[in-house]
């Protein structure tokens, strides 16, 4: 069996995807799961985009331990130093640098000749070569590449230090037939190719992600670069859960594998849906809702006799628990830990506090208490919401016949805050009572509300995103009632906003202080 490695680029492209940023403590948090999935290679950022993402990138180059930590940079100079200063503390560091090698961003992105776009990439290669041996170069666009330009650059960008090459479909455009021949091609071009990983990163603009990529392991890629839940800019990337899964399940046919802990999968992806806001359709593959769900009596008849009859892989491979033992109000903290285990949590002391403190809350107004309502206070307990203002309580006046108002009371470390106001509806009047109290201007970009479960006294997930400054902020909330659901998610997306604006006002303090300006 060949052995694939697993490059996870969640955490720099996924979180390029709208709305999807993370703050420092998510980053870390997101990292040392993904450490514990057992990704080979984690892109941990790109350090010189900014401040926030440089010490995210320094961060979880120093937190992480059993994975490479990797840092984006362009074929500058100036972003390969950056690059470097944020991962070189990490027990194994890469630098990864690239440059457009297609006709048409060489003409109009870099307006660049060929021979000029060979020479940066390869005196680029050297000078990060001087930092560490874990170079890791990517000829942006490769799918649309010239393949004899590809293979060209390749063997110099290798012959100067690179020891992993990247051929990414950037714009999701190839097919699996015509990638597999691209690899094969660059194979059986680059002299020095075997002193090289081949490694792949497909975009699935055309929903061909993950074919790609699975053909590209075929001919011969021997890394893999890709998210959780396939989030990233645009269409997204190829999920990891999915090539991973093919890999294990048809190992008869790749004849390879992988290091991936494939009982973290789940937990992994439903970590990335709470703390990202993005959720996943119900029919997604391997980690959606229905991945595993069985209606059809023909099926269910299948299933009752064998459940390879419509399975092919079982939901304990990828972490889901078939657990039947139920939990309420009189269960005790034991088994509400174990059950989170069980679930794949790993939650600090402090954090299952809370959530057993919710818990109980909640088996007060719920009969039982299922798995999912389990996996929703313990996501929301995973999400790291700066508290700068705390909800207190809410009243509410509405009907069809009366104009609906709202009475809320939120607090923050100088004292309680209440007003009341008027909306179309209790949940508009709610946000524009705590709009007097906050008194900052921002638009509501979306809003999303969803049954955990079935039933009457089902819980209601509510993640808000708001838009400020061209930057999207994420909130969740979770409650037995929508109002106070959607109220929890509406402060929690302020927080956020007003400690990124403290955080980057802190850092122009000590650019200002340190000389820097």
């Amino acid at each position: 069996m060949r052995h694939i490695k697993v490059f996870d680029t969640t955490l720099r492209d996924g979180e390029q995807s709208p709305g999807c940023s993370m703050n420092l403590e998510e980053k870390v948090q997101v990292a040392l799961q993904l450490e514990k999935l057992g990704v080979d290679v984690m892109e941990a950022g790109f350090a010189i985009a900014s401040p926030g993402d440089f010490e995210a990138v320094k961060t979880v180059a120093e937190k992480v331990k059993n994975s490479t930590v990797a840092s984006l940079a362009r074929a500058l100079p100036k972003d390969i130093d950056r690059a470097w200063e944020a991962v070189k503390n990490a027990n194994s560091p890469r630098i990864h640098t690239f440059l457009a090698t297609s006709d048409i961003h060489m003409q109009y992105k870099l307006k660049k000749t060929p021979e000029q776009v060979l020479e940066q990439a390869t005196e680029m290669v050297k000078y990060a070569s001087k930092y560490c041996s874990n170079v890791e170069f990517s000829a942006e666009d490769a799918s649309r590449s010239n393949k004899d330009f590809l293979c060209k650059v390749f063997e110099s960008v290798i012959h100067a230090g690179a020891n992993v090459i990247n051929i990414p479909d950037t714009v999701g455009y190839t097919t699996p037939d015509e990638f597999y021949e691209m690899i094969t091609y660059i194979k059986n071009n680059v002299s020095n190719i075997h002193k090289a990983d081949i490694s792949i990163h497909c975009h699935n603009d055309l929903g061909l992600g993950v074919a790609n990529s699975l053909a590209a392991v075929r001919a011969g890629a021997t890394q893999i670069e890709c998210t959780i839940n396939g989030i990233g800019e645009r269409a997204g990337n190829a999920a990891l859960e999915e090539i991973v899964m093919a890999l294990e399940t048809r190992k008869d046919f790749y004849q390879a594998q992988t290091g991936i802990q494939t009982t973290e999968i789940y937990p992994t992806s439903r970590l990335i849906t709470s703390v990202t806001g993005s959720l996943i359709q119900a029919n997604k593959a391997i980690v959606g809702a229905n991945a595993f769900a069985h209606e059809s009596g023909i099926h269910q008849h299948g299933m009752l006799a064998n459940k390879s009859t419509y399975e092919i892989m079982t939901p304990e491979s990828i972490g889901l628990t078939e657990n039947k033992m139920v939990l309420g109000k009189h269960s005790g903290r034991h088994a509400f830990e174990d059950r989170l285990i069980n679930l794949g949590y790993q939650l600090t002391k402090e954090e299952i506090d809370d959530a057993f403190k919710a818990f109980k809350l909640l088996a007060d107004k719920k009969k039982t208490v299922t798995d999912k309502d389990i996996e929703a206070l313990a996501g929301e307990k995973q999400v790291h919401t700066p508290e700068i203002y705390a909800f207190e309580r809410f009243v509410i006046n509405s009907g069809n016949s009366i104009t609906a108002t709202a009475n809320v009371k939120i607090s923050r470390e100088e004292g309680s805050f209440e007003e009341v106001s008027t909306g179309d509806g209790p949940i508009d009047a709610s946000f524009k009572a705590i709009d007097k109290i906050v008194g900052i201007d921002f638009a509501l970009e979306d809003y999303k509300i969803q049954s955990v479960t079935e039933g009457k006294d089902a819980q209601g997930s509510v993640v808000i995103k708001l838009l400020k400054d061209g930057i999207i902020y994420k909130g969740s909330g979770l409650s037995t009632d929508i109002i106070e659901a959607s109220i929890k998610a509406y402060i929690g997306a302020i927080n956020k906003m007003l400690d990124a604006s403290m955080r980057r006002e802190k850092e122009a303090t000590e650019d200002v202080e340190g000389g820097n300006i």
